[in-house]
């Protein structure tokens, strides 16, 4: 929630709750286009004054702000456990990857709007380098995890972090909740896919 000068958070008008706004903002967001929404096409969705609105969010810039920091705040805590887990590099990004789809899965709307941010203003210049930031510690996984023999060496360590992740990111297209496959499922069927691909059999059992 934001701060005001004196450090206190904005409370907002009393009967208007401001993560219900989040909510509808973002769904505006993804349907329009975030250029194209307007406080004013935001205070029609929600059937406020746009002062109403004003009261919880200082700008429409804040609540895209809001809206993306869930999502990369949810991945890099995904990412910070997996580093602080131990374990094999490859057990790591095991972590790394199902925890990616519970985040997708949880925050849906949030990542979609994430994932479709071009960087036209600073909020989403600075949220695309978060991005590029967590991109960068899943590389550096995957890395490692070559280096220690647990995944295949002969493919580029940037390659496998794109098709990875843009395989876990074409979900938002058509993942809808309450279909027949929850998170963890969806997530054992994603390191079925990809990571089980990747990995160095191991040697047979006599």
């Amino acid at each position: 929630m934001s701060e005001n000068a004196n450090g206190a958070q904005r409370r907002g008008r009393p009967g208007y709750d401001q993560q219900g706004i989040l909510e509808i903002a973002v769904a505006a967001f993804n349907e329009y286009g975030y250029d194209a929404t307007s406080m004013g096409v935001l205070a029609d969705r929600l059937k406020l004054s746009k002062s109403a609105i004003y009261h919880h969010f200082a700008s429409k810039d804040e609540i895209l702000d809001r809206a993306l920091d869930q999502a990369l705040s949810s991945l890099e805590r995904v990412i910070d456990e997996a580093e602080a887990s131990g374990g094999t590099a490859a057990d790591r990004l095991d972590h790394v990857l199902r925890g990616a789809v519970h985040v997708l899965v949880a925050e849906l709307p949030s990542v979609t709007l994430l994932l479709r941010v071009r960087g036209n203003t600073e909020v989403e210049r600075n949220a695309l380098a978060r991005r590029r930031a967590f991109d960068r510690r899943v590389t550096e996984l995957v890395s490692a995890a070559q280096a220690e023999g647990t995944l295949r060496s002969d493919i580029d360590v940037r390659v496998v972090e794109r098709l990875l992740f843009g395989m876990i990111n074409s979900i938002v297209e058509w993942y809808r909740p309450g279909g027949r496959e929850d998170a963890a499922r969806l997530a054992d069927d994603v390191i079925a896919v990809a990571l089980d691909g990747l990995r160095v059999p191991s040697p047979a059992v006599e």
